[in-house]
């Protein structure tokens, strides 16, 4: 083995580790509100509503997937839950960016899409991006239930947010890695508490 290739070895085993870490302090202090936000989304389901969700960039993608394990399937083989990810319809993205401003892109599908019986759930590292913000605050004034995966110092949106999950990290890929963790818990306890061992 080289020299590179031990160097590379051990930057590749650093951010394993720092991953791993991260996601067993999660494991130590934010059990209940991983399964708060579970319970909510269930309740919201059982009630006829849905789970919107959205987020910029890879956050955007950690929406889309979510959005994506629910309609589909996450472990079971059950009915389709209703789950939307605001920022894959690209006319609206772009003509509420044209006409009004990229501030609005989630505020306004959210205004007309929401209801009172929904779950609306921002997803941003920074907790600091002004659309998300203005989407969570869109689904307050509907009545919505309003929840945000953050991280760093969990930003604007934490403060707005009636379930904030805040990251203890300032290392956005870290960050990132634990928001689609924890998405994929939340599908699984929502897969569980919704359908058990009926549909395996």
């Amino acid at each position: 083995m080289n020299i590179n290739q031990q160097r590379l070895n051990g930057e590749i085993a650093a951010q394993l580790e720092a991953s791993a870490a991260l996601k067993a302090e999660l494991a130590r202090r934010f059990t209940g509100v991983i399964s708060q936000i579970a319970e909510e989304i269930c309740k919201s389901l059982n009630n006829g509503g849905k789970l919107i969700l959205f987020g910029n960039g890879g956050s955007a993608a950690d929406a889309q997937h979510i959005a994506g394990e629910l309609v589909g399937r996450f472990r079971k083989d059950r009915p389709g839950l209703r789950a939307i990810s605001l920022s894959t319809d690209t006319s609206s993205l772009t003509s509420i960016s044209n006409d009004f401003d990229f501030n609005q892109i989630f505020s306004r599908q959210v205004e007309c899409m929401a209801d009172p019986h929904d779950v609306i759930l921002g997803i941003t590292t920074s907790g600091n991006s002004e659309n998300v913000l203005r989407a969570l605050e869109a689904g307050a004034r509907l009545g919505a239930t309003t929840v945000c995966l953050t991280g760093m110092d969990g930003g604007a949106c934490a403060g707005v947010a009636q379930i904030s999950l805040i990251v203890p990290s300032f290392d956005v890929p870290r960050i990132q890695e634990a928001h689609i963790t924890i998405g994929h818990i939340v599908c699984h306890l929502v897969e569980e508490e919704l359908f058990g061992k009926s549909h395996e």
